[in-house]
């Protein structure tokens, strides 16, 4: 169940949303950076080199992605992640209940158009446009998954 509006809301979110990470990639050279890690205890992404960590961003976790569950979770109702970086995507649960959009509030949603991949950049997009975050990253997991994070900050290490 979604209002009518939905479907055009959620391709502006996902336009608006690589708008975004285009100029994170034009400011901090994010997608060319030989390493990547992310430390879930400290809400942090940080962008290394060989000479070491060059860009710093901290994060909020949006979801992810099971291929072989077929489906996307939200960050909300996992309860194997921290709750300090739950808050985005709970104000993303909340906007999806207040507005009846199924998709946005509840736990899972099933990868029906059979692009998983898609379906986690859509739900992302989704929320980086509720929290005005400033862009997204997907960082792939074991069996074909993602986890999807949303960037609230992102500043040069020194």
């Amino acid at each position: 169940m979604q209002p009518d509006w939905y479907p055009a809301w959620r391709d502006e979110a996902f336009e608006q949303l690589t708008a975004k990470n285009a100029r994170l990639a034009k400011d901090f050279r994010l997608g060319s950076w030989s390493r990547y890690d992310y430390d879930l205890t400290t809400g942090k992404l940080v962008f290394s080199d060989q000479s070491g960590v060059k860009v710093v961003s901290e994060i909020q976790i949006a979801g992810s992605t099971s291929a072989k569950a077929g489906n996307w979770l939200w960050a909300w109702a996992n309860s194997n992640l921290p709750g300090n970086l739950l808050g985005d995507a709970k104000l993303v649960r909340a906007f999806g209940e207040e507005k009846a959009i199924d998709n946005l509030a509840r736990a899972y949603v099933d990868d029906t158009g059979g692009d998983l991949e898609a379906l986690g950049w859509e739900l992302t997009a989704a929320m980086v446009r509720v929290c005005n975050a400033l862009g997204a990253y997907r960082s792939p997991r074991g069996e074909g998954g993602a986890l999807y994070l949303v960037f609230k900050s992102v500043r040069w290490a020194n």
